[in-house]
């Protein structure tokens, strides 16, 4: 567009002088060897204006004849050049699809067109092509190539942890992970395997100067970069916490400080916290993370701020703590633990029995037991306690990739994932979950009909009281895997076997203890 504006402005310039001239009529004398031409002044301006075109044009025509030959050999450079792109890009189009025999013949093609050392892309096709063919030795020598040329360093690096990954080499993708991040921090991939590999060898340190690259390079989130600090100053506090207190205090309170509501956090600092008697700023770190979300790990350590405390002194500190979180089955578990070492039996059983209305557990079921246990020593009610704490849900405990565990780690033990660790409740064990009408008296037992493997071993009581065991069942006889349930009209007529009836870790009662019953003969199915 400049261009022509320019050349418009040029004419523009030459009809203007041509104009001026035309209004101002004058003669040109020129006196050459003995002759005189006389002529006007327009002739002369057109005849200069002339001689300068004529100039000009037969000077591109000079120009234009002595640089034909590299012309032409451009031309058909240029064209092949075109001719080897297409090749490449339907190449890589093909690999892309997974059409590996027309990668191969589109790479052959791009390679007579192109020279690999001008477009890399050409030995990226070829790697590509390998593998779809299924040639992985082939690809990794183009891949450890790659690794020679600065511009496609990277993508090697990629391509040979992609096969170590794919050949279970850890060690080997770890090592090429840690080469890429070293140049190029913001790639996820080899920041994440180098992540897992510090972690894994312990090198918290360099964990963390790994994060800070990772939040500096924009690649993470700045939540998410300081809950991965965080969690790896806990670990390193936690490292540190025998052999250097001092620094394993500094790196819990910085954790506490980035997430105030991680329990594993605020956990180490208060200990550490304790440990130089500063009793104050650790029970505000506590009651912090407690607010948030209470945990047994946190009433623990409260209650137990003072070693010198009384256990009154303890069950008060566990009541400040209630009044804190009210509502929750955390808080009445923790009073309900420190009334019992206080021997307030009342208040613990109040407790345990309000956190089971809150929230059943198994946890809370066993304190109850040990409340019965140490009260009234009844041994009836224990072992039914504890017979409903074996039905109960789990408590809850920290969980990763589905292994249970008391203790809060870091990393995955399964994957080597950091931050992997939730507190939750584990997957639920098999067997009934305790309902509120189970204690009811009149509650009518279900029995279910037993399954074909189970009817083998049923044993049926004769009029005489002796068992006697079928070689064959009625079911088996007639080919029917149907049973007929017992219905709840029969339930009186059902004599409840033994082995049937009770649980697998309830002791039951002693049989010499029960009521001798008449034998009858009864129908199970």
């Amino acid at each position: 567009m400049i261009r022509i504006l320019l050349f418009l402005a040029v004419v523009f310039a030459l009809g203007l002088g041509f104009a001026w001239l035309a209004d101002r009529p004058g003669e040109m004398v020129v006196t050459f060897s003995g002759y005189q031409y006389q002529v006007s002044l327009m002739v002369a301006a057109v005849a200069v204006v002339a001689v300068v075109a004529a100039v000009m044009i037969v000077w591109w025509l000079l120009k234009a004849l002595w640089n034909s030959p590299y012309t032409i050999s451009r031309y058909f450079r240029v064209r092949r050049r075109d001719r080897g792109y297409q090749a490449l890009s339907t190449g890589m189009i093909a690999a892309g699809a997974g059409d590996g025999a027309l990668a191969r013949k589109k790479t052959k093609e791009a390679a007579k067109l192109i020279r690999s050392d001008q477009e890399p892309l050409i030995q990226l096709l070829e790697a590509q092509a390998s593998l779809l063919e299924g040639d992985h030795e082939g690809a990794r020598e183009k891949f450890e190539t790659m690794l020679d040329d600065p511009e496609m360093r990277l993508l090697g690096l990629r391509g040979l942890y992609l096969e170590a990954e794919r050949l279970g080499d850890r060690n080997a993708a770890r090592h090429y992970a840690g080469r890429a991040a070293a140049m190029a921090p913001q790639l996820a991939w080899a920041a994440e395997s180098t992540l897992e590999d510090l972690t894994g060898r312990g090198d918290w340190d360099g964990a963390l100067k790994l994060v800070e690259a990772q939040k500096s390079t924009r690649q993470i989130e700045r939540d998410a970069a300081n809950r991965r600090r965080a969690v790896l100053l806990t670990a390193k506090a936690q490292a540190l916490i025998d052999s250097d207190p001092n620094a394993a205090k500094t790196a819990a309170l910085e954790a506490n400080r980035l997430r105030p509501d991680f329990a594993p956090a605020a956990v180490i600092a208060a200990k550490l916290l304790f440990r130089h008697n500063d009793v104050r700023k650790g029970a505000k770190i506590l009651e912090t993370a407690w607010k948030a979300e209470p945990h047994p790990e946190i009433a623990e350590l409260y209650s137990h701020a003072r070693p010198g405390d009384a256990v009154l002194d303890r069950l008060n500190r566990a009541k400040k703590l209630q009044e804190m979180k009210k509502n929750h089955a955390e808080s009445s578990l923790a009073v309900a633990r420190a009334a019992l070492d206080a021997q307030d039996f009342s208040t613990a059983r109040k407790e345990a029995e309000a956190a089971i209305r809150m929230d059943r557990r198994e946890g809370a079921y066993l304190l109850l037991a040990d409340i019965e246990e140490a009260e009234t020593g009844d041994q009836g009610k224990v072992r039914q306690l504890l017979s409903k704490a074996v039905r109960a849900p789990g408590d809850p405990a920290w969980v990763a990739d589905g292994v249970v565990s008391e203790r809060w780690a870091p990393v995955s033990p399964i994957t080597g994932k950091l931050d992997a660790f939730e507190w939750r409740a584990p997957m639920e064990r098999l067997g009934q979950l305790i309902d509120s009408d189970e204690d009811a008296p009149d509650a009518v037992p279900t029995i279910a009909a037993p399954t074909k493997s189970a009817k083998e071993n049923v044993i049926e009581l004769n009029p005489a009281g002796s068992a006697e065991r079928p070689t064959t069942s009625a079911a088996s006889e007639t080919g029917e895997d149907d049973v007929e349930p017992v219905t709840a009209t029969d339930a009186e007529a059902v004599e409840p076997v033994e082995e049937m009836a009770r649980l697998p870790d309830d002791p039951g009662v002693d049989p010499d203890d029960e009521d001798q019953k008449s034998p009858r003969k009864f129908r199970l199915f």
